[in-house]
Parts: structure tokens; C-alpha cells; sequence
């Protein structure tokens, strides 16, 4: 559990260095097609800086609240246009109950569903896509990271909302930057495709490096509510892949364990592995483990059967 400051230092360091680079290679190249090519670099480094402010979330970072809300504000909100306080909220929310039908928001069945229950019951949007939503996932990343920035947006006219003004102004900054800086540099053609492509890669690598870590694990429902062990364990997959993998998903391939202990700082994560596998073993709780691939396949099959009864009633309405 002990804090990694020199880790972390390097860290955002490098994230921080590479968000400067996309930006400075963004105004050198200009007015050109190689323009697509920035706008993948930088959605990949708007996803690490995403991944930083989950760490600060979590206070792997610092101890107190206060530099983890600073610097959450600067990652999240000015950063990539994301309300800290939002995401912290419902993350939360979403580690105290995983996979919760009925009280995890990463679960919702907003425009997908994730049980048969929650299929049977589903209506508007949800119960078009949900029909087809194995095949329709990844597509659908492409908005998640226009879905991120309008709900930070909704969330700033919740009461609840801490530093509403704070968070509203830094969100207003980022977006007043981002869009001057595309259209001072492209012409508006050329500008909306680079942000559409720069927001769709954003979203596909965010939602990516979450999807392994839930989806296709056993749902929970009701008054099912197992002990703090189990109910994270048993709802959880970590995902093999070694250091690589480690960067790319910035750590959370290790979700058991994050899980377990949500301020342990990432690099400690796959310390602590064998010793969470080790005791689970010996309780005879089911510890999952699977590749990349593996996990989104898993994922994918779960989401395709969680559809099943929309795909049944689609045909019997066809029939009748």
C-alpha cells in the first residue's frame, strides 16, 4: 500500500510530455491530411491522461483529498474535457456494487443491456440495439467519448455536483481551447473530421481498457449482496499480458486486486496478485484470469446472450 512517488513523478512526466508533443506536432504539421495521424496519437494520449485521473480518483497518487482533487481537475476536466467529480461519483458508486443490476451505473441499461432480466423489461433505444449489441459494441465506442463530455456537462446542473463553478469553467476552457485550436490551424472540413476521428479513437481505446474488466462476469440482482471478498472477486477478471498490457490498460488488467484495494497504487498491483490468488485458492473463491482476447470474447458471447429475448421478440413481432 505504500505510495510510489517517483513512479508516479515519471508517469505524468511522460503523459504529461506526450499531451505537450500531440499538441506541438498538431500546429507544425498544419494544413494537411497527415492530420488523422495526430488525431490518433492524441486520442490515445487523451486516454492515458483519462487513466492518470483514475489513479488520482482513487488517491494512489496522494494521500489527501485536496492534491488529488487538483490534479483530477486538471487531468480530467481541463485536460480531456471530463468531469472529475462526475466520473468519481459513479465510479464509486460502481465499486462498492459491481456488475449491481440495480445499483451499479456502469450496468444500466441505458442503450445496452447486460441480463436477460434487463431485456425483458428494456425500452427505447435499448431495446433496438440490445438486440444486436455484441456486434454493435465496438461502433458504439466511437461515441463514448462524446457521451463522456455531454454527461459531464448534465452532471454540472446536479446540486450534488461539488465545485460546480470550478468544474463548469475548466470544462468551458478546455472546449473553447480544443475547438479554436482545431479551426485556427484546419479548415472546417478538415477540422471536423480530424475531431471526429480524434473522438471516436479516444473513445474506442477508453472503452477498451474497461470493457475486459467487467462485462461477461456474473451479474447481481435484488438482495444478493455476498461478502466484500466475493462480491468483488466474483464480479472481476484480470487480464494477462504482462508490461504492455500493464501501460495500455494502465493497470486496470489487474481488477481483482484494484478491486480488493482501490488506493493501492498501480505498479504495486501485480504484487499483490499471487497473494490475492493465493488466499482465493485456499477459500475456494473462483479467481479469473484470462488473455486480452479472451476477456473480450467472453464479453462479447455474454452480451450477445443478454440479448437473446430481444432477438426473440423481434422475430415474433416480424411473425405476427
Amino acid at each position: 500500500m505504500d505510495r510510489r512517488p517517483a513512479y508516479y513523478a515519471l508517469r505524468l512526466s511522460v503523459v504529461g510530455g506526450l499531451f505537450v508533443a500531440g499538441w506541438v506536432a498538431f500546429f507544425m504539421v498544419g494544413d494537411s491530411w497527415y492530420q488523422l495521424l495526430v488525431a490518433a496519437f492524441l486520442a490515445l494520449v487523451f486516454a492515458q491522461v483519462a487513466l492518470v485521473a483514475h489513479d488520482l480518483a482513487h488517491r494512489q497518487v496522494f494521500r489527501s483529498r485536496r492534491p488529488s482533487e487538483l490534479a483530477g481537475w486538471v487531468a480530467g476536466n481541463l485536460g480531456v474535457g471530463m468531469s472529475y467529480g462526475w466520473w468519481m461519483d459513479k465510479h464509486t458508486r460502481h465499486h462498492a456494487n459491481p456488475n449491481h443490476e440495480d445499483h451499479d451505473p456502469d450496468v444500466s441499461p441505458n442503450v445496452l443491456v447486460w441480463s436477460k432480466r434487463q431485456a425483458a423489461d428494456s425500452r427505447g433505444v435499448a431495446r433496438y440495439i440490445g438486440r444486436w449489441q455484441a456486434f454493435l459494441f465496438f461502433p458504439l465506442l466511437t461515441l463514448e467519448g462524446l457521451n463522456l463530455h455531454v454527461a459531464s456537462f448534465r452532471a454540472l446542473g446536479r446540486p450534488s455536483l461539488k465545485h460546480r463553478w470550478v468544474e463548469g469553467t475548466l470544462l468551458v476552457v478546455h472546449f473553447v481551447a480544443y475547438f479554436a485550436a482545431v479551426f485556427a490551424v484546419l479548415p472546417f472540413g478538415k477540422g471536423l473530421l480530424f475531431i471526429a476521428a480524434h473522438q471516436a479513437i479516444f473513445g474506442i481505446y477508453l472503452g477498451s481498457t474497461f470493457a475486459p474488466n467487467h462485462k461477461g462476469m456474473p451479474m447481481m440482482t435484488g438482495d444478493e449482496r455476498p461478502d466484500f471478498l466475493r462480491r468483488q472477486v466474483l464480479t472481476s477478471r484480470d487480464v494477462r499480458g504482462g508490461r504492455i498490457v500493464d501501460i495500455a490498460l494502465g493497470g486496470l488488467n489487474y481488477q481483482i486486486e484494484h478491486h480488493l484495494f482501490p488506493s493501492m497504487p498501480m505498479p504495486n498491483l501485480r504484487r499483490a496478485q499471487p497473494i490475492v490468488r493465493a488466499y482465493c485458492a485456499e477459500l475456494g473463491i473462483p479467481y479469473l484470469e484470462s488473455s486480452l482476447y479472451s476477456s473480450y470474447a467472453q464479453a462479447l458471447r455474454h452480451m450477445h446472450e443478454a440479448g437473446a429475448p430481444l432477438r426473440t421478440r423481434g422475430a415474433s413481432t416480424s411473425e405476427e
